[in-house]
This record gives C-alpha cells, structure tokens and sequence, in this order.
C-alpha cells in the first residue's frame, strides 16, 4: 500500500505504508538519533507531532516492550527511510510495523528523510499530515479540505492529553518521598529515582500545592512533557506556590521551562528544535561540556531571567540556548536536556544524585 506525507507548504512525499491505515495530521519534526526508536515513539513529549527518524534504517533490533517509556505509543506519525521487516535481536517480541498496527498509528518508509529534514531545518517545523487514503500524489495535492486541517493544526492541551488522572507510589519503602509531577513523564525518570532509594508519588500535572503539602514529601520532580510550556497557566501558577514550601525541586525539559516561566522568565518557539542524543552542552559550574539527549521544541529566553532570582549553568554548545538554570532564592535547579535518557549518554546522571543530595541538606 502507497503512503504520502503532505506538508504545510505544498510538498508531497510518496512512500510504502506501514503500521495503521488511515490518515493523521501533526507538527512534523526529525530526531537524530541511531538507536532508541521504542523509546522515542513512547515519549509522551512526541504527543501531536509526526517523527521523521533521520537515521537511514530503523526497525532492525525490533520492538520489546521493555524499553518503553509510557503505555503507549504518542506519536501521530512515523517517518523512516528504510524499514526492516526481519528484525534480529534476541530480546525482540515484534516487529516494528506491528507495533505501530496494533497502537493505531500510521508509518511511511521509502522516504528521502535526508531531504525532508533539510527542507525542515531551512524552512521550520511545520504541519503535514500522513495518508494512506488517495492514489496518488496528485490526488493529494488537490484535497483542499486535508490542507486546511494541516494549516489549522495546532497541539493544544497536551500536558492534560497524557498526564496520569490519579495518584500512584512507587517503591514505598524508600528513604526520601518524590513527588514526580506527571507533565508527560518517561518511565525512567522513575527509574533513576528509584534506584537511588527514594519512594516516589506519581503525581497529575495539575496537583497543587495543598495537596502536595498532605503527601508530606521530601523533593519534587517536575518531569518532561509536550506542548507549548506558556500555556499551562494554571500549573504556572501552581508552581509559584509549589516553590514557596521550600522542598528540593528539579526539573527536566518541560519541567525545566514551567519553572522558569513560574519565576517570570519566557520561552520560546525553536526553528526547528533539538531532538536526538547527541547534542552538547556546557555545564558551568563544572567548567565540562557533556553529550546529552534531547527533545523539546521551545527553549527558555537567556535575557528574560532575573539575575536576582537565578542564573543560567548550562548552555548548549551548539547554539547557545538554555540548557539550565540554578535558583538563589529557593533550593532548585533544572535542565533542558535529559540526563535519564535511554537510548542516549548517560553522562549527566550525576544530577539524579545533586538531587538526592539536596533532599539530605547536603547542598
């Protein structure tokens, strides 16, 4: 069966369908990475966008359910050059295209994904949808309704569209008690808490301060999560007063831009953004640049940061965007990238352990 991806401004990309039938919009955006594509399509932070995998064939070591990092798949869309239906590895259960089948989520191979990230660094990131449904490219291009969805599509409410409804604990004899607050969470943020010796308490992304004040925890963890971070107005506002009750706070990617949000600084929107693990970036205190995974898409503003309320630690070597920010007035710092990340370096574990640290007023 023939696929197409339309995009945003015109272009039509012809391929091989695999995984569902049917037909998806989403923002379409490219990762870098070599391995990981369990993990990548379970990343809740995916949710509304369609993933191009840039590196050429993707499905070779299969699908476990082991390495993923929610229930489900998040992503709207798969993009690959070569899928490989005969996968070898000796922990896989499936292949990719029945993965995909079985969530509900359409894939296209055959695609010159080097061409199409080109045509995204140049140009942004911008909408298309993914079709199984005309015959050919042409018929595509001539459905006028398909591009107006495409233009129109925006992700919205995408913190609320994949938090956790209710609360859960983990690991209940642990030494200190970790509220992590689900804003689109990977399990292995829950991984590196537990394998430290904290009990942690999976918290929606709307708690608020009263109510984390009766769990009577030790830290809190803002966790990754997709979508436009300024608009989360409400949980902005949670965390001012979250911030107030003096607990350890550290938080990652979308986490990591709430919270500066909530102590008046801004974001925004990335060209094209930074999504792969290989990306570098400079830790100041440290006076070391570290390889680092990533996958956001907005970036908190250097400028917009209060000097008299925090200071930026980390920078990305490529750009020079914010990668960190350490806070004076309360104990909490947070980081862009994702230093739990699998596949990905695992370089940055350490602040898991300044975290841990923190809780026991050792800094």
């Amino acid at each position: 069966m023939k696929a197409y991806l339309l995009l945003a401004n015109g272009m039509v990309f012809e391929g091989r369908a695999f995984g569902a039938a049917g037909t998806s919009v989403g923002e379409v955006v490219f990762n870098t990475g070599m391995v990981g594509y369990e993990e990548t399509l379970t990343d809740p932070s995916y949710y509304g966008q369609i993933i191009t995998q840039t590196y050429p064939l993707v499905g070779n070591y299969g699908v476990n359910g082991e390495d993923a990092e929610s229930a489900r798949i998040w992503a709207f869309g798969y993009i690959v050059r070569e899928l490989c239906g005969t996968p070898s590895n000796f922990r896989c259960q499936k292949t990719l295209d029945e993965f995909l089948k079985e969530q509900g989520i359409i894939g296209i191979a055959g695609v010159d994904t080097r061409r199409l990230t080109r045509i995204i660094r140049e140009s942004g990131v911008m909408n298309g949808a993914l079709t199984t449904e005309y015959k050919s490219a042409d018929a595509v291009r001539a459905d006028a309704a398909l591009m107006e969805k495409i233009k129109a599509y925006t992700v919205k409410d995408a913190v609320d569209s994949v938090t956790a409804k209710c609360m859960e604990t983990f690991n209940e004899n642990g030494k200190y008690h970790v509220a992590l607050f689900d804003f689109g969470y990977k399990r292995n943020i829950l991984r590196n808490l537990v394998k430290r010796g904290c009990k942690v308490t999976l918290v929606p992304g709307r708690t608020t301060a009263a109510e984390l004040a009766a769990l009577e925890v030790d830290g809190v963890m803002l966790s990754n999560g997709p979508g436009d971070p300024a608009e989360n107005v409400k949980i902005i506002e949670n965390l001012k007063e979250i911030a107030a009750l003096g607990r350890p706070v550290f938080g990652i990617c979308l986490g990591h831009q709430l919270m500066a949000l909530a102590t008046g600084a801004k974001t925004e929107k990335l060209k094209y953004g930074h999504r792969g693990v290989n990306q570098p970036v400079t830790d100041f205190a440290k006076d070391r640049t570290f390889i680092t995974s990533q996958n956001h898409g907005y970036a908190v503003v250097a400028g917009t940061v209060d000097p008299a309320v925090a200071e930026v630690s980390h920078v990305n070597a490529n750009d020079g965007t914010t990668e960190g920010i350490r806070y004076k007035n309360i104990p909490c710092f947070t980081v862009q990238f994702h230093p739990e990340a699998c596949g990905g370096p695992r370089d940055t574990e350490y602040l898991f352990d300044d975290f841990v640290a923190m809780m026991k007023g050792g800094c």
